[in-house]
């Protein structure tokens, strides 16, 4: 079993939002994400999309755009991103998913050796206009993390890996320590997979390792439209 992941796929079969105003990179980068799936992806590997999945603004639109990823091959895990305004209570969620897909809110699933845990976190300390209100919210996403963390310990054994699927990033561009860096160390995860950052002044490594931990950024357009490979 082989392990991908990318994020940021902002899927818009219900709505007017063309991503390719945001430049040459988002020109035709669904149809370029999918041929990629198509060569590497087969029905035994897993895909892990961190976020910003679909542009629909209720379940029921969101429904076209998660049919767009039923065909393709492998086990696809979601979490929330900050654009994701459909994605309402977790059970709506998860009886709206296809077969071969699974939306994860605070708590964790296991698959072979593999377990994958996530939450959508926020903001950082030390990020651009970092406020009093993203400070309440940071707080907030840090019980979330843990909730998440401490589900994927019930499911975890000797041997297993363990994955955290989110959407922001963890740190800031300093790459300093968080309350999220200190929850993956606490509990031992081995990568940890987020998104959320675009544009060609993003910066950001594609690969950070921090102190033992793999920390993968996979928002499509910083990766070239082609699914990251996870080495755990």
């Amino acid at each position: 079993m082989k392990i991908y992941a990318i994020s940021d796929l902002h899927i818009s079969t219900n709505t007017d939002k063309p991503m390719d105003v945001f430049g040459g990179n988002w020109v035709g980068y669904l149809d370029k994400i999918f041929s990629d799936w198509k060569e590497k992806v087969t029905d035994n590997d897993l895909v892990l999309i961190g976020g910003d999945i679909s542009w629909a603004m209720n379940i029921e639109d969101a429904k076209s755009d998660l049919e767009l990823l039923k065909p393709l091959k492998g086990k696809k895990v979601f979490i929330k991103g900050n654009h994701d305004y459909w994605w309402s209570g977790i059970g709506k969620v998860r009886d709206i998913m296809p077969e071969n897909c699974f939306a994860l809110q605070n708590d964790s699933i296991k698959f072979g050796e593999v377990v994958i845990c996530g939450s959508r976190l926020w903001s950082v300390p030390g990020s651009p206009d970092y406020n009093e209100q993203d400070e309440k919210l940071y707080k907030r996403e840090t019980e979330r993390l843990s909730l998440s963390l401490k589900s994927a310990a019930k499911l975890r054994q000797e041997g297993d890996k363990l994955i955290a699927l989110i959407h922001y990033p963890p740190f800031n561009v300093r790459r300093e320590d968080t309350a999220f860096t200190a929850l993956f160390e606490e509990f031992k995860v081995d990568a940890v997979i987020y998104g959320h950052l675009h544009g060609k002044n993003v910066r950001a490594d594609k690969l950070v390792i921090k102190n033992g931990i793999k920390y993968y950024l996979t928002s499509c357009d910083q990766v070239d439209n082609k699914l990251t490979e996870i080495d755990v």
